[in-house]
């Protein structure tokens, strides 16, 4: 019996996603209506790390605008893209499906549903905590639905699934705008993404679960390769597909639901940077999903750098950025889906 052999990382490659994460890390905290020296703010940040002390050069004012600012921010935009991108790459290679995303499940829809309610009832506070619980619940609910089937079920099934769930909390959240046409504005803000932190908090929410996610996504990529030759051969190789399938969807959903219940709705990021990733560094996903980890998180950090500089004094949600590049991306993939190797 043939054995498995999926390219391997390159270290080439993985140098490139880690460069990336510390070009916009850098980028990110020097960049806004104060600018910095990129050379100080990389001296600074270095500083931050126990036992090193460089001079910067730097003022007690402009530290403050890094660390209690800047950095929070970027931090949290690399947390929640490098999130996106690894639940895209998953998503995709459960489904045998370049297009999948990280919200195909009911993310978004169990997401804006749970802001919705947390805005309309004036309870901001809980806002996180109840577009999490929306995410997950209409995960579970996917689910649910989607082994009620019995044994035949198959991807497409829970995709289905997914759709029929998804419209029916959407429908939900369009009644609940209706009844609180007041609240609208405010809902439609966190639906096209921001990235506003109030110190560390919400990077200290996102963190676990992005942990998580990372250990077991990356743990199990292996499968993913063994997964994409059809379920009959996968079980011949030892490999238990449905399984396997389950724990990867488990894991991808838990980080995107984290994603979106801090910032909001970003859309295209699960799509673009995997597929990209792809079409550049072959088709295992030994390599694509690090590498979606890496260049994940430097693209929304630079998408968020743009949002808040291209219309400066004011900011553009993020969700409209990502789509400007998402847009005529998604049109790229769909003419070459036939050519790639999924």
């Amino acid at each position: 019996m043939a054995t498995l052999r999926p390219a391997r990382l390159r270290p080439g490659w993985l140098a490139a996603g880690i460069g990336a994460v510390l070009v916009a890390l850098v980028a990110g905290v020097a960049l806004g209506p104060v600018t910095l020296p990129p050379g100080s703010v990389a001296a600074e940040l270095l500083n931050l790390i126990p036992g090193v002390d460089l001079p910067s050069g730097l003022n007690e004012r402009e530290i403050a605008i890094i660390t209690e600012l800047r950095l929070p921010r970027v931090v949290l935009g690399l947390l929640v893209g490098a999130m996106l991108s690894l639940s895209g790459g998953c998503y995709q290679g459960v489904f045998r499906n370049p297009l999948a995303d990280p919200y195909l499940l009911g993310v978004a829809a169990g997401a804006g549903l749970g802001a919705t309610m947390a805005i309309a009832f004036r309870a901001g506070a809980v806002l996180p905590l109840a577009a999490f619980a929306g995410a997950a619940t209409a995960v579970v609910a996917t689910y649910l639905l989607g082994v009620a089937g019995g044994r035949d079920r198959t991807s497409a099934t829970l995709i289905l699934a997914g759709v029929a769930v998804s419209s029916f909390l959407a429908a939900i959240q369009t009644y609940l705008l209706q009844r609180n046409v007041d609240t609208i504005r405010e809902v439609y803000s966190w639906l096209l993404g921001r990235l506003a932190t109030n110190g560390w908090h919400e990077v200290t929410l996102l963190l676990p679960y992005a942990l998580v996610t990372t250990v077991v996504v990356l743990a199990l990529r292996r499968e993913l390769d063994v997964l994409s030759v059809g379920d009959t051969e996968a079980a011949s190789l030892g490999l238990h597909p449905q399984r396997s399938r389950m724990i990867l969807l488990a894991a991808a959903s838990l980080g995107a639901a984290a994603a979106v219940a801090v910032s909001g709705l970003i859309g295209f990021v699960g799509i673009i940077v995997p597929h990209l990733v792809r079409m550049l560094a072959g088709g295992s996903y030994r390599s694509i999903l690090p590498l979606s980890l890496l260049f994940g998180a430097a693209f929304l950090a630079l998408a968020d750098l743009a949002a808040r500089t291209l219309i400066a004094p004011g900011e553009l949600p993020i969700g409209v950025v990502t789509a400007f590049f998402g847009a005529p991306f998604f049109v790229l993939v769909l003419r070459t889906t036939r050519r790639v190797s999924v």
